[in-house]
């Protein structure tokens, strides 16, 4: 399914601001429009959110795989506003992109730097056609890089699908020697939605939540671009790491 970014915002803004709650988010409402849209893999998208949490690593890698088709497939997930953002506040010859996709945005950073992109599943085809770009097969909860192993680490409308968010947060603030970027959506939550998000940030304070200041946050902004929230953390690298990570 072909759709770009502005037509599924524009579908979002309609089911989820102007329909009341009771309606939206009744099974039977959204039956019809599951079927439609994702066909043989509709029940997928009805039962993701109740077992998600019960699934293993493999179990949810499995998931996304079986319903790869049915996914709204364009180049990327960010509007124009963040990806100019993201391509221009980007610091470092190292970058990191965690949840690449079909890795679009890894590709337009890897023109002016040295980029490593992972996410669950990557896709043959997508290595192929960017060769630029090393690319991972990694879980978010658990990278295999080393701390302070970025300059910059990237993230966009990825944390809204992970399991557990805080532990993913903590991986991409560890693998930052300075300066971590993070998009995600500006979304109402719903028991049934039209993708297989598990976590929902529509006011500022539920995204802030979790990144509260540790002892290595130098500075942070969150600002609302396009529609969806970007966030951009500075990150002070350790005394003891200094010597390996400081670039």
């Amino acid at each position: 399914m072909k759709l770009g970014r502005d037509i599924t915002r524009f579908a979002h803004f309609v089911l989820d601001e102007c329909l009341p709650p009771i309606v939206r988010d009744r099974r039977w409402f959204i039956w019809l429009p599951f079927r439609l849209l994702f066909r043989s893999k509709s029940d997928v998208f009805v039962r993701f959110k109740d077992i998600a949490h019960d699934m293993t690593s493999g179990a949810y890698r499995d998931a996304y795989k079986a319903t790869a088709q049915v996914h709204i497939k364009r180049p990327t997930d960010l509007n124009k506003a963040c990806m100019a953002s993201v391509l221009t506040n980007a610091r470092g010859d190292q970058v990191l992109e965690v949840g690449c996709g079909r890795g679009y945005l890894a590709a337009r950073l890897a023109a002016t730097r040295r980029v490593t992109a992972c996410d669950m599943v990557i896709d043959e085809q997508v290595v192929l056609r960017y060769p630029s770009v090393d690319f991972r097969e990694e879980h978010i909860e658990s990278l295999s890089f080393q701390d302070c192993a970025f300059d910059t680490v990237v993230c966009t409308h990825t944390l809204e699908h992970v399991v557990d968010l805080g532990r993913a947060v903590s991986e991409l603030r560890r693998v930052t020697a300075h300066r971590l970027i993070v998009v995600v959506p500006k979304q109402r939550p719903y028991r049934y939605t039209f993708d297989l998000h598990l976590h929902f940030f529509p006011l500022r304070c539920m995204l802030l939540a979790w990144f509260r200041p540790d002892s290595r946050t130098l500075s942070s902004r969150l600002v609302e671009l396009g529609g969806d929230w970007y966030y951009e953390e500075d990150r002070v690298v350790p005394n003891s790491d200094r010597a390996g990570c400081s670039r």
